[in-house]
C-alpha cells in the first residue's frame, strides 16, 4: 500500500490510500492461541489488505496517530489509522476531528442538544462543542494498524 503525504500538524500526518496496487499476502484461516496444528503449514490463502481495509478507495485516507488521550480504544502513539470520509457520524464512534485549528481522534458522543469528544484515557477531561468553535467531523476511524 504506497501512499502520498496530503497534510501534516503537530497531531497527524494524512496520507492518502493507493489502492492501485494488488499485493496478495500468504494468509491462514483461523489463528488459534493455544497448540499449534501441522496442517497450518500447508495454507495457500492469501488477501490483499487493500481490499480488506479500504471499503472506499476515493474517501479512505491514513492518518498517524501522535499522543495517547485515545490508548484505552487500542489507538497508541504512533499508530497508523485508516480513516473513512464517507462513513456517517454516529453515537459511539471513533472520529477524526477538526476543532479550533487542530486535528484530534476522539470518541464521538451525541446528545439532544450536543456534541462531545471523549478521550478513552482517564487523565483527559471531554470537549464540549458549542456554536463557538471551528468544527468538523473529519471522517471516521475504521481499523487501527499497530506495530508489535
Amino acid at each position: 500500500m504506497e501512499s502520498s503525504k496530503l497534510h501534516s500538524s503537530k497531531t497527524f500526518e494524512f496520507l492518502s490510500a493507493d489502492t492501485g496496487s494488488n499485493l496478495e499476502i500468504p494468509a491462514v484461516g483461523g489463528i488459534k492461541a493455544g497448540f499449534p496444528s501441522p496442517a497450518d503449514d500447508f495454507s495457500d490463502l492469501s488477501i490483499d489488505l487493500n481490499k480488506e481495509l479500504v471499503k472506499h478507495p476515493y474517501s479512505t485516507f491514513y492518518a498517524r496517530a501522535n499522543g495517547n488521550s485515545m490508548k484505552d480504544a487500542g489507538i497508541g502513539d504512533g499508530d497508523l489509522l485508516v480513516i473513512d470520509k464517507s462513513i456517517e457520524p454516529t453515537d459511539g464512534k471513533v472520529a477524526v476531528c477538526y476543532i479550533d485549528g487542530e486535528f484530534t481522534v476522539k470518541r464521538i458522543r451525541l446528545e439532544k442538544d450536543c456534541c462531545w469528544l471523549v478521550a478513552e484515557n482517564q487523565a483527559y477531561q471531554p470537549i464540549k462543542i458549542t456554536e463557538a468553535n471551528d468544527f468538523v467531523i473529519w471522517g471516521i476511524v475504521t481499523h487501527i494498524i499497530k506495530a508489535l
